[in-house]
C-alpha cells in the first residue's frame, strides 16, 4: 500500500514538473551538456602515460603491450561512468532562457536539477554508446563529439538551436563572482 502511494505521489510531482519547460531540459540540452561534459573529462583524464594490456592466466598466451593511456578503452569507461555524475552538478536558473538556464554551481532559483541525470544523461549514455565509442575510436581528431553526436545522430531532424547558444554573464554576476575571489584571497593573506 505504502508503494502505490508514493508511487502516486512520484507521478503527480513528475507530471507536474513536466509541463514546466524551466524544470527539464530537451533533448538539446541534454546532448549538448552531455558531450560538454565528456569532453571535458577526457581533458582531465589525459595521461601521457602507458598501459600495459593483454595480461593472460595462461603465461604462455601472456603477450603484454604497450598502449597511450590517451588512446586506451580504459579512459573513455571511466569518462563515461563519471559524466552523469557531473551532469548533477547543473543547476537551472530560471532567470535564463533556452540551454542558458543550466550551468554548474549554485543556482539563483533552484537547489539541484536531480531529474536531469533520470530523464536523459543515463538513458542518452546507455543508447548512444556505441556512437560515442565510434567517435572515440575513429573520429575524435577530426570532429567534436556534440557535432559528431548531437548534430550528426541524436539531432539529426530536430531542432539544434541550442547548440549554438553561448552564456555571456551579466555585469552583476561578475561583480558577484570577482568580489568571492577577493574575500578568498584577503582570507588566505589573513592565514
Amino acid at each position: 500500500m505504502n508503494f502505490l502511494i508514493i508511487s502516486i505521489v512520484f507521478f503527480l510531482l513528475e507530471s507536474y514538473y513536466s509541463d514546466d519547460p524551466n524544470r527539464l531540459p530537451t533533448k538539446c540540452e541534454t546532448c549538448k551538456y552531455l558531450t560538454n561534459e565528456i569532453a571535458e573529462s577526457l581533458l582531465s583524464h589525459n595521461s601521457p602515460e602507458l598501459i600495459e594490456t593483454g595480461y593472460n592466466f595462461d603465461e604462455r598466451l601472456d603477450k603484454k603491450k604497450a598502449k597511450k593511456y590517451q588512446d586506451s578503452e580504459i579512459r573513455l569507461i571511466e569518462v563515461i561512468e563519471e559524466v552523469c555524475e557531473r551532469i548533477l552538478q547543473y543547476n537551472v536558473h530560471a532567470e535564463r532562457s533556452g540551454s542558458l538556464r543550466y550551468s554548474k554551481g549554485e543556482s539563483q532559483t533552484m537547489n539541484t536539477l536531480k531529474n536531469l541525470k533520470n530523464r536523459g544523461c543515463d538513458q542518452t549514455v546507455e543508447l548512444y554508446e556505441e556512437e560515442i565509442e565510434n567517435w572515440y575510436k575513429n573520429e575524435r581528431n577530426n570532429i567534436t563529439l556534440t557535432e559528431y553526436l548531437c548534430e550528426r545522430i541524436i539531432l539529426k531532424n530536430d531542432d539544434k538551436s541550442c547548440l549554438s547558444e553561448k552564456f555571456v554573464e551579466n555585469k552583476e554576476e561578475e561583480k558577484k563572482k570577482s568580489k568571492k575571489k577577493e574575500t578568498k584571497k584577503s582570507d588566505k593573506n589573513d592565514l
